[in-house]
């Protein structure tokens, strides 16, 4: 089977960027929302972003137009009946996935493949909402997904060869990179980030420097594009608590427990960019360090 028709479970971030690289590519392209409001937002960024590209130069008006026509919107999950591909892209709940995936496997056809974004839960665990564990696999992309290129792909031990083919040959047709790891929690790349940036948090709370200077430390130490602070505003920090705490009841490893400081930002609703504060403050023309987190670290 080659996949033509793909449908995307959740417009938020990471769901509204694979909805539109699959548009781009080509794909028939549809993606479910649980309110009309949400959905909106989520097609209005997809828009701004291609318009933004438009702007620079890096795209065409007419390719913009294209990858437009290509992608709609829908609250009903029975719009998802004639997709080849499903992706969820929802938050990191384990209930909420399993009862999403639910409800759309049960208006696909057998031959649907399902995928999930999930950066930290097993795909097993998906694939048991389902009647199709053996057409069922995890294709993580990493945000923001428009710019950054690679996509791991996680079988179980139950997927089945030619559905890992076409999973495989889908992820091609979005001139992503692919790497193919095991089912197990956070997979290759959160398996090591994730531990790093709790130790971000805990290098502040022990007073080893700045949120500015372990930020720039690591810029111009180690050569990352982005200090680990500030990734953590980027990623969020309520997302990034959520997948702290499944990797600890998994590993039970406290390189993976959730540092308080960071249990308190996101109990005070500072989460990072989406709320305009979290180890910076983003209410300004530039990003500013918010050092009041040392007083209570």
């Amino acid at each position: 089977m080659t996949i033509g028709k793909v449908g995307v479970l959740g417009c938020g971030l990471m769901g509204s960027g694979i909805a539109q690289v699959c548009a781009q590519a080509g794909h028939d392209t549809i993606v479910l929302e649980a309110t009309e409001e949400l959905l909106q937002r989520g097609l209005d960024r997809i828009g701004k972003f291609l318009q933004g590209s438009v702007d620079r130069g890096k795209l065409k008006a007419s390719d913009r137009a294209a990858a437009l026509s290509r992608l709609r919107g829908t609250v009903r999950a029975a719009d998802m009946a004639d997709r080849d591909l499903v992706i969820e892209a929802v938050t990191e709940d384990l209930a909420a996935k399993q009862a999403l995936l639910g409800a759309v496997d049960a208006v696909c056809p057998p031959r649907t493949i399902f995928a999930s974004n999930t950066s930290s839960l097993t795909i097993a665990q998906l694939a048991a909402a389902t009647r199709r564990p053996g057409r069922f696999i995890g294709l993580h992309f990493f945000n923001p997904v428009p710019l950054m290129n690679l996509v791991e792909m996680a079988p179980t031990f139950l997927t089945e060869e030619d559905a890992i083919a076409e999973a495989a040959a889908f992820v091609a047709s979005l001139d992503k990179t692919l790497i193919r790891t095991t089912d197990r929690t956070g997979f290759i790349v959160n398996r090591l980030l994730v531990p790093y940036i709790l130790d971000a948090v805990r290098a502040l709370e022990s007073g080893a420097g700045s949120i500015a200077d372990i930020d720039r430390a690591m810029v111009l130490g180690c050569g990352h594009p982005m200090g680990p602070l500030a990734l953590l505003d980027l990623v969020g920090l309520d997302t990034t608590l959520s997948i702290a705490e499944v990797f600890f009841e998994e590993f039970r490893e406290p390189r993976f427990a959730p540092p308080p400081l960071l249990k308190r930002m996101v109990l005070a609703g500072m989460c990072g960019r989406k709320t305009g504060r979290g180890f910076y403050d983003y209410g300004g023309t530039s990003p500013v360090p918010n050092d009041s987190l040392t007083r209570s670290a």
